[in-house]
């Protein structure tokens, strides 16, 4: 998997893991004990995926580099 699309999932699920609690303020949403589960894994695993996908790209970036000479 590429790291931009890593990235990409990354702020997706990040997103997930905002928009639930502010549905669940909002009263759009009933809040409820597995929804703030998804909630905080969802906010969680996007911070680790955007994360490894920053440091894939850049590994990737310093290998380039690298190779140029």
């Amino acid at each position: 998997m590429t790291p931009l699309r890593l990235i990409g999932i990354g702020v997706v699920l990040l997103v997930i893991g905002a928009l639930l609690p502010f549905l669940m303020v909002a009263r759009l949403l009933e809040s409820q004990l597995w929804l703030n589960f998804i909630a905080v894994a969802a906010s969680m695993a996007g911070l680790i995926v955007g994360l490894y996908g920053v440091f894939e790209l850049q590994r990737t970036r310093e290998r380039d580099k690298s190779n140029h000479f």
